[in-house]
């Protein structure tokens, strides 16, 4: 599935652009049953997620993210690069290779978070 959808920069501008990833968001939740049974647990508590274990969701989030856009300047390079355009596709290439360097890093981040 592709989503459109918007990113500000730090320099003060958006675009918009596509991804290909999908989001599945629907379940079933549903407690109609015919027969009663006992639940080991409340549905009014809220539990609030510790700083940790958000961290730990956003960075899973986060290297996935930028693994994509990596994939997508090395794809979009190759195809610069058939069509002769070889400062374009240098340019994407880079652009790539920098993304998996920020996927290091987060990989790093999230190594500490994890080592107790």
């Amino acid at each position: 599935m592709t989503h459109d959808h918007t990113h500000d920069h730090s320099t003060g501008h958006s675009h918009d652009h596509s991804h290909d990833h999908s989001h599945d968001h629907s379940h079933d939740h549903s407690h109609d049953h015919d027969h009663s049974h006992d639940h080991d647990h409340s549905h009014d508590q809220v539990t609030e997620m510790t700083l940790e274990q958000k961290l730990n969701t956003l960075f899973s989030h986060w290297i996935t993210h930028n693994d994509s856009h990596k994939d997508n300047f090395l794809s979009w390079a190759e195809k610069a690069k058939s069509a002769g355009l070889t400062e374009v596709a240098a340019s994407l290439e880079q652009a790539g290779s920098l993304s998996q360097e920020v996927t290091k890093k987060l990989e790093a981040a999230l190594a500490k978070l994890l080592t107790p």
